[in-house]
Order: C-alpha cells, then sequence, then structure tokens
C-alpha cells in the first residue's frame, strides 16, 4: 500500500498516533487452525448442524451434522472463536467468511483461520485480508493455499490500540456499505414482484395488483395495430464519427439498461442524421427503442427532444406518438409476459433475435392513460430510489477503497 515517506507510517493516521509500524510474518501473532475432519457419512442433506464445505462456503449450506457430534468435536477440537476470519484454502482461494459465533462446523484444510489469541486485531486483520499477496503464491497457478503460505505472508502493524481503531473505522464503513446493500436489494427485489403483479399475466386483462379506483379490463391488441413499428435507413461503419449526433447500437441499450457507461461511444455527423431523418422520420419522447440482436428485449426510452440515431436492423423503433404513457410503455417491455413473448418469437438457434414482425405481432395489454401514468411513475420512482442507493454504495465503496490505499503500510 502507499507510503508517506521511507518510514513505515501510512498517508493517514488517526490523531494520536506517530510510531512507526512493524513488518512481521503472520506466523508471528499465531498459527492456522482448522475443524476436525468430517466425513460424508457423518453428514446428512437435512440436520441440526450446517456444514459448510468449500462449495457453500459463505452461501447456503448443502450438508448437516448431527449436534451430538458437533459438541463432541467442538469440546475437544480447534474450533473458531466469535470474530476469526475463516479463510477459503481451496477454489477462490483467500475468501474470508467472519464467524459470527453461530453453531457451525466448517471442513478441514479447505477452511482455515488464524490463530492468534488477540495478538492482532481481527478487525485490522479483516481489512488487510482484501488487498493480501499470500506468501509463495505470485504469479502462480496454484490453487491451493497452504499454512505455509499463510503464516509466511508478512503486514505491516502499529500497536494493538491503532489497529483496533482502524478496524473499527472500516467496521462502520462496512455497515454503511451493507446498509445501502440491502436496501438496493429490497428495492430491485420489490420491483421485479411488481412487474410481475401490476402487469397482466399470459391470458389475463387486469392485473393481480392495482392503483386505486381503477376497475375496467384491460385493452389487448397487437402493436403493429396501435404504431408503426419500423427501424432506420442504414449508417455504414465508415460514417460513424467522434461528434454530432449519438448513433446507438444494441450494446450501448443494453450498458444503458445497467446503468454503465459503453465502451466507446459513437456519432453520426448532423448532416447526414438530417438528410436519413427525412427517409426515416426522428424519434420522439415517448418511442421504444428495442434490441433485436445480442442481448434481445433490452427496451431504451427516448425521454427528451435530443436527437439519436440508431443502428438499423438491430434496434426495433416503436413509434409510440403518444398512444402510450413513455414509462408505461417502457417498463410494460420489462414485464414478464411481454419478455417471455419475445424469447418465444426469437427462434430456435445459438442466436436469437426479434424482428420487426415479432414486434408488429407482439401481444400488449394496456389501461387507460390515467392508469398507465400512475404504473409508469410508479416504476419510475422505484428505479429513481434504486438508482439512488447505488450511486450511494460506489461513493462509499470508492472511499472504503481510498482508505484502504492511505491507511495502510
Amino acid at each position: 500500500m502507499a507510503q508517506q515517506t521511507d518510514r513505515k507510517i501510512p498517508q493517514i493516521r488517526f490523531r494520536g498516533f506517530d510510531d512507526e509500524w512493524s513488518e512481521k510474518k503472520l506466523g508471528t501473532f499465531g498459527h492456522v487452525a482448522m475443524n476436525k475432519r468430517i466425513f460424508k457419512h457423518q453428514t446428512t442433506e437435512v440436520g441440526e448442524i450446517p456444514f459448510f464445505k468449500i462449495g457453500s462456503f459463505g452461501g447456503t449450506p448443502n450438508a448437516f451434522i448431527s449436534r451430538k457430534l458437533f459438541e463432541e468435536y467442538k469440546r475437544h477440537f480447534p474450533y473458531p472463536s466469535k470474530g476469526s476470519l475463516l479463510i477459503s484454502a481451496a477454489g477462490s482461494i483467500g475468501k474470508i467468511v467472519e464467524y459470527e459465533g453461530g453453531d457451525e462446523y466448517f471442513q478441514d484444510s479447505n477452511i482455515v483461520w488464524l490463530e492468534h489469541d488477540n495478538k492482532i486485531a481481527n478487525l485490522f486483520l479483516k481489512q488487510f485480508y482484501l488487498f493480501v499477496n499470500w506468501s509463495g503464491l505470485e504469479g502462480s497457478t496454484i490453487k491451493r493455499l497452504y499454512n505455509k503460505n499463510i503464516l509466511d505472508t508478512r503486514i505491516t502493524v502499529p500497536e494493538f490500540e491503532e489497529q483496533t481503531q482502524i478496524g473499527a473505522y472500516f467496521k462502520s464503513l462496512d455497515r454503511m456499505i451493507e446498509l445501502h446493500q440491502r436496501k438496493h436489494d429490497k428495492l430491485v427485489t420489490l420491483k421485479q414482484a411488481m412487474l410481475q403483479k401490476m402487469f397482466p399475466q399470459d391470458g389475463a386483462t387486469t392485473p393481480e395488483i392495482r392503483c386505486k379506483g381503477f376497475e375496467a379490463d384491460w385493452a389487448e391488441y397487437e402493436l403493429g395495430d396501435l404504431m408503426p413499428v419500423t427501424s432506420v435507413k442504414r449508417v455504414h461503419q465508415a460514417d460513424w464519427t467522434s461528434s454530432g449526433i449519438r448513433f446507438l447500437r444494441a450494446r450501448d441499450i443494453v450498458s444503458a439498461s445497467k446503468n454503465e457507461e459503453p465502451t466507446d461511444i459513437l456519432y453520426i455527423s448532423r448532416l447526414r442524421y438530417e438528410a436519413y431523418s427525412l427517409l426515416s422520420g426522428k424519434v420522439e419522447p415517448g418511442d421504444l427503442l428495442i434490441t433485436g440482436v445480442g442481448t434481445i428485449g433490452v427496451p431504451y426510452l427516448i425521454s427528451n427532444d435530443d436527437p439519436v440515431y440508431f443502428k438499423d436492423g438491430n434496434i426495433i423503433w416503436f413509434k409510440n406518438r403518444g398512444i402510450m404513457d413513455g414509462n408505461f410503455f417502457y417498463y410494460a417491455f420489462t414485464s414478464h409476459s411481454i419478455q417471455s413473448y419475445i424469447s418465444k418469437s426469437a427462434g430456435i438457434g445459438t442466436v436469437g433475435t426479434y424482428t420487426i414482425e415479432n414486434g408488429k405481432r407482439t401481444p400488449f395489454v394496456y389501461p387507460n392513460q390515467e392508469e398507465q401514468q400512475k404504473i409508469g411513475a410508479y416504476f419510475r420512482t422505484l428505479d429513481e430510489l434504486i438508482s439512488k442507493h447505488a450511486t450511494q454504495l460506489e461513493k462509499l465503496k470508492n472511499v472504503k477503497a481510498a482508505c484502504l490505499e492511505k491507511m495502510f503500510v
């Protein structure tokens, strides 16, 4: 990690500490410990005590042992203390799980921990494990972390009190990250559930959950009977430019759906845009662009008057022209019923396509404009909340990364 001078001190530290940090091997603090071996015949698929093998480590257990065996082995053989940092020594080596004190058992030799009798603060050690380079594994293709690799790994540490303060700071930061992650994940789960319940399922003309005050059945048409479904005049690669009018490819729409920046942004000249738009028309707010190749069926809502052009054939253009509320139209295309139709209509093969003709035949069920607006606004608000927590998460993770760089040696 970064250093301020040749002395072993971090760039940022808590007030009251100015001693130089010391470099030691992890083996200085203790030894590697593991649970006693559990044999397959001692496990069951259901049971009292979860038994974590390397494949389920940090996740959901798929094996169990009896409480009697657990209590016997816990009493007579090594067992982690609350706060011990369990390390995966096989598979995805170096994965860390903090043991929180529950009744559970772990696969010997594949899951280990440093038994150090509080000679080093676990909360400090936990952050060190995030950027550790295990001794003897540099550039190695070995998929095994042996005890010697752990014990010979060098760590630079301050006095225990400073370790404790650093560990507590990162624990607080981790809690904030976890809180925003939970809120984000709950909102994502809520959105998926509501997409199922607020749009009619296959064959139905009313959803399971409706906005208050609406009771009438939804109308059902094929989209080609409601609006033009088309594409644009082809723009060849030689016409792409580095500035001008934004030019969208299918992968740009996929990136936008994930709130990711595209690896490269393409444009066409305004002169060519105006000429081609005379033949194809111009997109308007409320229009929907749908990917027809690659990851098919991903919607992109035209939300403003900014000019945009796109790749013909690869993107299907639904000229909404105010027939549907734009937000409702967008979220309807993310619902299970339409996505299911798109998958089925894509054809059998390694590369499915969603074509203009498939777009025209897409069954679409919709309520009146007022209910559309309420549904669209509800999902737009959900997405804004999801984006807010995602942004906060990214900021906190960036703060943590910067602090790891500046608060360790």
